[in-house]
């Protein structure tokens, strides 16, 4: 049975396109409808700007635009984006939601996989990533590449977008009780605080002892369009435990680390990522994430699909330690079940993985 509050459905995203609450220079790719989100295109011009900024309530993006970009490259036959830098892109889709829905956005799997920083901005926003109920507008993705140096181009697909109505999120008592019944994550006793459900690193490594990847610096572009298209060793050095469970993190290095517990998510749920709390040590899952229903879930192919995180120091040098937690999951109830779950024919990349660098990497 659907419900008045919750997270939307592949079903109801496409009837947002044809009731013309969420329109696009072009029609929509094949696969660009998810379970429980939208991915969003860049459009054919990226700006490089001096600094990232927030439009404030009283300003349009475009207007910021103006004043502050350097110069405007045409993304049409793909461009390069220089790590260190900031961009605006335009995106193709546009919004014009109901006064009761809102969205958020977040990096798609893959591009927080490549270390690349992506946030949402709408015109007069006071937050990134976050679209207020009603909001009638364009997109702007804020792109800067920390890591690799990227090629995108027109139709590239960096970052992705939820909708909601009303309030979604699972409180405490309903996470324990769903955990409970479905077992959202694979722990005897699951550390459920702040309203999420804990996930903690691990640095026992596999069966050769690898335990995650450190980025290399100063590399070849890396195509964001491309699957299985660079050597991992060429952008990428393996970490092994050597007998220790234990990895000092470096700062300002990026780091692929991998949950010690399985995640799963049913069906009639989504969940998100959040950073962890900076105040239990020097170091944070980089990027936030959304999880689609079906992620994890045995009947869609998932069972024992782990957590891959994206982690980074700050200032100073810190210890991580094998089983210490590194970020928490939140659930959301959807509207209705997805007509397809992730995994399920869909070509998800990350359907019963473990340790994974992103998809443009072969081994």
């Amino acid at each position: 049975m659907a419900r008045n509050t919750g997270i939307l459905a592949d079903r109801a995203i496409a009837a947002l396109f044809e009731a013309g609450r969420l329109t696009s220079e072009r029609d929509l790719d094949d696969d660009q409808i998810q379970p429980a989100s939208l991915d969003l295109r860049l459009g054919a011009h990226a700006f490089r700007v001096r600094a990232s900024f927030m439009p404030g309530p009283s300003h349009l993006v475009a207007d910021k635009l103006d004043r502050l970009k350097l110069h405007v490259i045409d993304l049409s036959e793909g461009a390069v984006l220089e790590t260190g830098c900031v961009y605006i892109v335009p995106l193709m889709e546009r919004l014009d939601l109901p006064a009761d829905m809102s969205a958020s956005a977040n990096p798609k799997s893959s591009t927080g996989r490549l270390d690349i920083f992506t946030r949402v901005i709408t015109d007069r926003a006071q937050e990134f990533d976050k679209i207020p109920a009603g909001y009638s507008g364009p997109l702007y993705l804020e792109i800067s590449p920390r890591t690799f140096p990227i090629v995108v181009r027109r139709g590239s697909r960096l970052s992705q977008i939820r909708f909601r109505v009303g309030q979604a999120l699972l409180n405490e008592p309903e996470l324990m009780a769903l955990h409970a019944s479905e077992t959202l994550v694979a722990s005897k006793q699951p550390n459920v605080n702040g309203g999420g459900i804990a996930l903690s690193i691990d640095l026992a490594g596999d069966k050769e002892g690898l335990i995650g990847y450190r980025g290399k610096h100063h590399t070849a572009v890396v195509d964001v369009d491309k699957k299985a298209q660079h050597d991992i060793y060429d952008f990428w050095e393996p970490l092994y435990s050597r007998g220790r469970t234990e990895l000092i993190l470096d700062p300002d290095e990026f780091y692929i680390l991998v949950s010690r517990e399985a995640v799963h998510v049913p069906p009639h749920y989504a969940a998100e990522m959040t950073p962890f709390d900076p105040l239990v040590g020097e170091f944070r899952v980089h990027y936030a994430g959304f999880f689609d229903p079906g992620f994890g879930h045995a009947p869609a192919g998932g069972r024992g699909s782990r957590a891959v995180l994206e982690v980074r120091s700050h200032e100073v040098p810190f210890i991580l330690e094998d089983g210490q937690i590194v970020g928490r999951l939140v659930y959301e109830h959807m509207l209705e079940q997805p007509t397809s779950l992730y995994g399920s024919g869909l070509g998800s990349n990350y359907q019963a993985q473990g340790l994974k660098l992103s998809k443009h990497f072969r081994l």
